[in-house]
């Protein structure tokens, strides 16, 4: 999740996008705005191929992340992990540094992922199949051994920047209450080779695109890939899908199950903390809101702003209460 304010800089024009595409070999005149979330998006042609620019503010993501990302996404490539690849830039580098008068960009060029891109609406063959893909994520992820070079964050840094976050924000008691419960819970837990590693994070449904041919998902965004358990992947992905007093009794949910056992085998004990793992992913997301929403008050403010604000803080209420209820529990 992008700062606004960095967010408003960036979408004045396309300038910087123009700027940064022409480390690529592009044809004139494609480049398009496609989203900003995490990063800013846009998409371009080349020979009649599609491709995607990512691109980020040095504030919001160091080169040496980016480089981590990319090791990972390279390993996966190699041992024929259905995901995308990056494409060199005119000089034979994947990630391009560049200052502009808005400051210094990070950019990287994916291919276009394959497929077609599902909703909730998905039936339960492609429910196992998602779950045979993270599994297989995952067991890759076991033998992922990176000598050198950056490394990707852990759970422990991501708490510790959720923390530096929250202080600067002294009001938030109940975020400050349930970052020391979660820290607490989550120093508790066992780690192993078959239980920890290198996870996606992010592995829901926007994030895959479907081929019916393979009944496989290629897989895109492994910018919040992270060191931690892989039961938190689970929980991350079929948050969506989780509900009621009953949450793994729901036939997607089990589709999606029997898909993972049928690569790797569940530690039932360690997946029971499911709980544990969603209160994680909301102080993250409460934390990602607070630093979006930071400095994102200014005059002159495109007219999109204000609307997105309110739901930033909408959803920051309900985790709030969501906090005090953990609290009193």
């Amino acid at each position: 999740m992008m700062n606004l304010g960095t967010m408003v800089k960036g979408l004045v024009s396309d300038k910087i996008a123009s700027q940064l595409t022409q480390h690529w070999k592009h044809d004139e005149g494609t480049l398009k705005f496609w989203r900003a979330s995490s990063n800013f998006v846009y998409v371009f042609e080349h020979n009649q191929q599609r491709y995607f620019l990512r691109f980020n503010s040095e504030q919001e993501r160091t080169w040496e992340e980016m480089k981590a990302e990319l090791d990972f996404l390279n390993y996966l490539k190699n041992c024929g992990y259905p995901c995308v690849s990056t494409i060199p830039t005119i000089k034979g580098t994947e990630i391009v540094s560049e200052q502009t008068s808005e400051g210094t960009y990070l950019a990287v060029v994916f291919q276009a992922a394959k497929g077609k891109m599902l909703d909730e609406n998905a039936n339960n063959q492609q429910f196992e199949a998602w779950g045979r893909t993270l599994a297989t994520l995952h067991s890759l992820s076991k033998n992922y051994n990176p000598v050198g070079g950056p490394k990707r964050k852990n759970w422990q840094d991501v708490l510790e920047k959720i923390e530096g976050v929250i202080n600067r924000h002294p009001h938030e008691h109940e975020a400050l209450e349930e970052l020391r419960n979660v820290t607490e819970l989550l120093e508790e837990l066992p780690t192993s080779k078959e239980t920890y590693g290198l996870i996606h994070y992010d592995f829901q449904l926007d994030n895959l695109f479907y081929e019916e041919e393979s009944s496989m998902f290629n897989v895109i965004d492994f910018d919040d890939a992270m060191y931690g358990w892989y039961a938190i992947d689970l929980v991350a992905a079929l948050d969506d899908f989780l509900e009621g007093d009953a949450p793994f009794s729901n036939d997607r949910v089990q589709s999606f199950l029997t898909g993972y056992r049928s690569v790797l085998s569940l530690d039932h004990a360690l997946f029971q903390q499911y709980r544990t793992f969603q209160r994680f992913k909301n102080l993250y997301t409460f934390a990602r809101l607070l630093w979006s929403l930071e400095d994102s008050e200014m005059e002159d403010a495109p007219s999109w702003l204000e609307s997105v604000r309110e739901k930033f803080i909408r959803v920051q209420a309900n985790l709030r209460w969501e906090f005090l209820s953990n609290v009193n529990s």
